[in-house]
């Protein structure tokens, strides 16, 4: 399956639609479709924070991140409504996942992931 993903990603589709074989077509989402892509992940320096706007007034809405190639791009996507009131902190690394980079060179549907553990050296 990982070779045929690659495959239809190079020849420029989104993934694989998995389909449960012992099943009937049903239109919408159901339980026997799994949808299968692509990702990528990295790690960015939080430098500020963003207020939300609506649902998430009074709390986070993105994060403002720094990529150590000096990149800055909001992230907003992912983050729980705990982590929303208790933002990671300024100067903190996170993890991110996405897919592919825009034509910016801005990695595409940037998710938060977590917040990278400090290694003790």
């Amino acid at each position: 399956m990982k070779t045929l993903l690659q495959k239809t990603v190079q020849a420029g589709g989104e993934g694989l639609v998995l389909h449960s074989g012992n099943s009937l077509y049903q239109s919408g989402r159901n339980g026997d479709v799994l949808k299968v892509k692509l990702h990528e992940d990295a790690e960015a320096k939080v430098v500020a924070h963003e207020a939300g706007q609506g649902k998430h007034a009074q709390r986070t809405g993105a994060l403002w991140v720094q990529t150590p190639q000096g990149l800055r791009f909001k992230l907003g996507t992912g983050l729980t409504d705990a982590q929303r009131e208790n933002p990671p902190a300024v100067g903190q690394w996170v993890t991110y996942r996405y897919r592919g980079l825009t034509d910016k060179g801005v990695p595409r549907f940037a998710s938060f992931v977590r917040i990278r553990p400090v290694i003790e050296r």
